[in-house]
């Protein structure tokens, strides 16, 4: 709406167009959506220990460590996953929406994996496994990693029900959350552990830092002592 009215205006003024009746029209104000939010280490250690035995501990894990959207791990195949390789690694591709059309796929990016991921990971392969013989012909071979127990991709609403779940059990107030706030936390953690915002912005994958600076990246911290430390350094006290 608001870029119609920018437009008929901009013609207006050049006598392109007569006066225009959508210049009269109010531009409705959308209501302000819930603004996300980091959960803290203790946080993060009690929903990925609380996620343990459960089908999405291993997506709990690629969410909370390596930063991964949720359309990445719902999309991730075993066959760009590397579990043997040096170092182990996984390959995502983000689909994304440009205006009303499908939905095109950005370039693939590697993510080196720590060792709780691959852990993580072989263990769901064997649970994976089991749950494809007990599904015999029922069994969908989608080769994907995230699957429901007849391999079909799962639905964004299931995993958001059993995130909730996980993060009850972790003792946290489960209606507050959602997945992709997992993706904040990452960002949120490792700037907390003194990462570079540009190198945090090259792992989560977004173009610039200013995104992962201003919309992703959560204080965790109540002071910022770094500036102190430094002029500590280089106006040292008598």
């Amino acid at each position: 709406m608001y870029d119609s009215v920018r437009a008929v205006s901009h013609a207006q003024a050049r006598d392109k167009v007569k006066r225009n009746v959508v210049l009269l029209c109010e531009i409705p104000k959308g209501s302000e959506g819930r603004p996300s939010k980091s959960l803290t280490l203790d946080q993060a250690e009690a929903a990925l220990k609380a996620s343990e035995g459960t089908a999405l501990h291993a997506y709990v894990m690629l969410s909370l460590l390596l930063g991964a959207r949720a359309e990445e791990s719902r999309a991730l195949t075993w066959s760009h996953v590397d579990l043997d390789g040096t170092p182990p690694s996984i390959m995502v591709r983000r689909s994304v929406r440009e205006g009303d059309d499908t939905k095109p796929r950005k370039p693939r990016r590697t993510l080196v994996m720590p060792r709780r991921c691959v852990d993580a990971l072989k263990l769901h392969r064997e649970r994976q496994d089991v749950a494809r013989k007990a599904a015999g012909e029922s069994w969908q071979d989608s080769d994907l990693v995230f699957a429901s127990k007849v391999g079909t991709e799962l639905d964004s609403h299931n995993v958001r029900r059993s995130f909730r779940a996980i993060l009850k059990k972790a003792g946290l107030n489960a209606q507050e959350w959602t997945p992709r706030e997992m993706r904040h936390s990452f960002v949120s953690l490792l700037s907390n552990s003194s990462m570079s915002i540009e190198a945090n912005s090259r792992m989560v994958g977004h173009r610039n830092a200013s995104v992962t600076e201003t919309v992703y990246r959560k204080q965790l911290r109540p002071m910022l002592p770094e500036g102190t430390e430094a002029m500590d350094q280089i106006f040292p006290h008598d």
